[in-house]
């Protein structure tokens, strides 16, 4: 048993420590925008950058600069666009209106996601994994609002987070890749 396994044995039961290691997010499933499973194991060798998007915010003229970004990094990267409707009721559409929205808008390619809820009771295992550091084995974080953004490894690591405010192209997330 390793030593930290073996000074927690002492102080918890063996259920409770095999929670503690983190999780692969590879094993995470979720869907497409239009339904369809998607393979988180075939972005492994990509650094992986997950958003929490919505089509009435703000922040959503982000989708040009995460489309720039995509294009530019097509080779390393992989950009999720994950559609929460949990701020200001800034996603209220469904599956079509939200796919014809970032297309028409913003001529985006990159892969949407179903929406799904990024914080809360009803909390995506995706979200669980990138908030806790239980999962994530690197820390814990609150999704404050939408276009927070996630960068993964190639190897399934959680690198960082960044809030609304910071650019998807930004040297804080582009010095990663």
């Amino acid at each position: 048993m390793n030593p930290f396994k073996a000074f927690a044995a002492t102080l918890l039961s063996k259920s409770d420590i095999d929670t503690i290691k983190p999780t692969s997010i590879f094993d995470i499933k979720i869907n497409s925008l239009q339904g369809k499973p998607i393979d988180l194991n075939s972005f492994k060798g990509k650094h992986i950058l997950f958003v929490n998007v919505a089509s009435k915010c703000g922040f959503t003229p982000q989708y040009k600069d995460l489309q720039q970004l995509q294009e530019a990094y097509k080779d390393k990267l992989q950009i999720i666009g994950v559609p929460c409707n949990q701020f200001g009721n800034q996603e209220p559409g469904d599956a079509n209106a939200i796919e014809e929205f970032c297309q028409v808008n913003y001529g985006v390619s990159f892969l949407i996601t179903q929406k799904i809820d990024v914080k809360g009771n009803k909390q995506h295992p995706l979200y669980t994994w990138l908030t806790q550091k239980q999962k994530n084995g690197v820390s814990n974080s609150k999704v404050k609002w939408n276009f927070q953004k996630y960068l993964v490894g190639p190897e399934g690591q959680l690198i960082d987070y960044f809030y609304s405010m910071t650019n998807p192209n930004s040297l804080k997330i582009t010095k990663y890749l």
